[in-house]
């Protein structure tokens, strides 16, 4: 019996040059047609903010300022300031920022001052400087039920 031969069959190389160009060419193509996510941080924002109108409104924007017997002074059912302090500068930044409103509306900012009768004319001054700080001009005075009867129309 004869004993078999062996084969020799040529060595087997891979070719890795033409892989690694599929591998480029399909990375190429992933990044083309792939759309980036934005991260959080990028996208812009903008806070809302004070709009000027382009005409006047006609809506009466009034507040009301009333000076208490204990020389406390409350605007629209809230309480500002302390009864001996004369300069009152939350009250200025409250009338500041109505009158910035009234100006980006285009419409004239309108103070009535209720003061009963037992307050000093100081406080009634001090509210005053108050509105002319914030550069208010239209002030005017509550009348009160008494004072509406001797009052011609």
């Amino acid at each position: 019996m004869a004993t078999p031969r062996k084969i020799e069959h040529p060595a087997i190389e891979l070719q890795i040059a033409p892989m690694i160009d599929v591998c480029f060419l399909l990375l190429f193509f992933y990044i083309i047609t792939s759309k980036p996510i934005k991260p959080e941080a990028d996208l812009s924002m903008t806070l809302p903010g004070t709009v000027q109108q382009e005409e006047a409104l006609n809506l009466p924007d009034e507040q009301r300022i009333e000076i208490q017997g204990d020389s406390k002074i409350v605007i629209n059912d809230m309480p500002v300031g302390e009864p001996g302090d004369s300069a009152l500068p939350q009250l200025v930044t409250i009338l500041k920022r109505f009158k910035e409103t009234c100006d980006a509306n285009k419409t004239e900012a309108l103070i009535t001052l209720a003061a009963e009768d037992s307050v000093p004319h100081q406080r009634i001054a001090d509210v005053l400087n108050a509105c002319a700080r914030a550069e208010i001009h239209g002030v005017s005075f509550a009348v009160t039920g008494d004072d509406e009867e001797g009052v011609a129309p």
